[in-house]
């Protein structure tokens, strides 16, 4: 069985050095690769040979590691049968199991299959599985839906909360907590009783978001993810639990924070707590637009995850009330009204008609326009004027020929105009079902799914994400170049098609 690496504490300055070297394009390739033999033997043998004259870092690399293998690199499709067969096919190309093979690796060993993302995603990633798990429903795939499940409470068990991916150099942060909606899902394609099995992880999955909460005072307001706000309500922002550059794209971190000294400390835990949001990296963090180094994810705390957790209140409080636990019930019942009553006291603003993430420490709103203010209407926290507002600054500011933008800004980053990504367009089309809104849903449905089969067509893929202004571009921006594969646009899209 593999074993997991740890790679600043068992590589160390290989590991660093590897990464200052900028001999490869993408630094998660070395993060990622695989080491047949005990590190430390590895490391004992570099620092025996780094001062040979003719030592070669890359031929060291190539000696001693081997590179992660993407299966569906080499997978050829066939680009005149319907997408939905083709996105049936791929997913035993995107599931994995359990390495049987003794090698060191940063992969962390589940217990049962799973499906990754695909591209340089070779491990299960959290808030992605969810809309993955959409179009497995579709494909009834029941059985892999409920082995993902099964993975990410045993990660809450294991390790007490579901990390970013199953990674070692992940275990700092999180991700967007979706367990609760995959949990609900099983259950939909199952019976009730899967929440009763699911309750403990649950309840610890909460814990890990509400750490530090009881002991937090107008003097000290913040602790990790928790934040008292003014009128004495709890609400939630994004943390990371590790103060180092990230193991998967160090040397950009080191360059990054080079220049700011000790305020580099601190763009560096926004920098992690923003890959925590899963929108790295975006406008929607900075103080200035176009400025990435004013980053200031742990200054807000923000309306999307707050959501997530309402959610996840609820339905810890619906399965307390079928086990007769009324105690619990009404425990959990109350915090999830207190959430919802703060959600609309500090993420609404009625001139704008809008949702925002809010600023604890400036006590503002922010300015971002951006797709997280369909989650409040995908979870109907929002009345019938609030979502009428929504759906009315989405269909003017965010609605575009491929679909829904992420923010109506450019800033060359990812997660920000002109790119449209499938999890947004879907908590967006429910959100606005929800409340009447079928013709904006639908505008939104359309254009997303003709995008898709238009790429599709013409390369024989489905993407990370997609450019939704210019549907004859690619995507672009963000650390990485556009992947493909790709699980939760495979799983979004196979949910809309679905539905025709």
């Amino acid at each position: 069985m593999a074993k997991t690496l740890h790679l600043e504490k068992d590589l160390q300055e290989l590991f660093t050095d590897l990464h200052a070297s900028g001999l490869w394009a993408d630094g998660k390739e070395i993060s990622d690769a695989l080491l047949t033999e005990d590190p430390a033997q590895v490391l004992l043998a570099y620092r025996n040979q780094r001062e040979n004259t003719n030592f070669e870092l890359k031929a060291f690399f190539d000696e001693h590691f081997s590179k992660a293998v993407t299966r569906e690199t080499n997978y050829v499709s066939n680009t005149e049968a319907p997408v939905a067969e083709h996105i049936n096919k791929l997913w035993n190309i995107l599931a994995r199991t359990p390495e049987e093979k003794e090698a060191y690796s940063t992969l962390i060993q589940l217990p049962y299959p799973y499906i990754v993302p695909g591209g340089r995603f070779n491990e299960i990633y959290y808030w992605d599985s969810y809309f993955t798990m959409l179009g497995l429903a579709v494909s009834e795939r029941v059985d892999m839906i409920e082995d993902m499940v099964k993975n990410f409470a045993w990660m809450i068990e294991e390790i007490g909360f579901i990390p970013n991916g199953n990674r070692s150099y992940y275990l700092g942060r999180s991700q967007p907590p979706f367990f609760s909606l995959m949990v609900a899902l099983l259950a939909e394609e199952k019976d009730r009783s899967v929440l009763n099995r699911f309750l403990s992880a649950l309840e610890k999955e909460y814990s890990f978001w509400m750490e530090g909460a009881d002991a937090l005072t107008s003097e000290a307001p913040s602790y990790k993810r928790v934040v008292l706000m003014d009128d004495g309500s709890i609400l939630n922002r994004h943390f990371d639990n590790i103060p180092n550059p990230r193991a998967e794209m160090y040397q950009d971190d080191v360059e990054l924070i080079a220049s700011q000294g000790e305020a580099g400390k601190q763009t560096l835990l926004n920098i992690r707590a923003a890959c925590e949001s899963g929108w790295d990296f975006s406008s929607r963090w900075c103080a200035d637009f176009d400025k990435l180094d004013t980053i200031r994810t742990t200054e807000l705390v923000q309306v999307d995850l707050n959501c997530l957790l309402y959610h996840l209140e609820k339905l810890i409080a619906s399965i307390h009330q079928e086990n007769g636990n009324q105690e619990q019930c009404e425990r959990y019942i109350q915090l999830c009204e207190n959430r919802k009553q703060a959600i609309n006291t500090y993420f609404w603003n009625e001139e704008n008609h809008y949702y925002f993430d809010y600023n604890w420490v400036d006590k503002t709103q922010t300015k971002s326009i951006n797709a997280a203010a369909a989650f409040p209407l995908f979870f109907e926290l929002a009345s019938a004027d609030q979502a009428r507002g929504v759906a009315k600054i989405i269909d003017q500011e965010l609605l575009k020929d491929g679909g829904l933008l992420t923010t109506n800004y450019e800033s060359g980053q990812q997660w920000d105009a002109p790119n449209g990504w499938a999890p947004l367009q879907w908590m967006a089309i429910k959100g606005l079902r929800n409340y009447g809104h079928d013709q904006l849903a639908g505008a939104i449905k359309e254009r997303w799914v003709s995008l898709n089969v238009k790429v599709f067509k013409n390369t024989g893929k489905l993407m990370e994400k997609y450019n939704v202004m210019d549907t004859n571009l690619l995507s672009g921006g963000g650390e990485y170049p556009v992947q493909d594969g790709f699980g939760w646009t495979n799983g979004v899209l196979l949910k809309l098609l679905s539905e025709e």
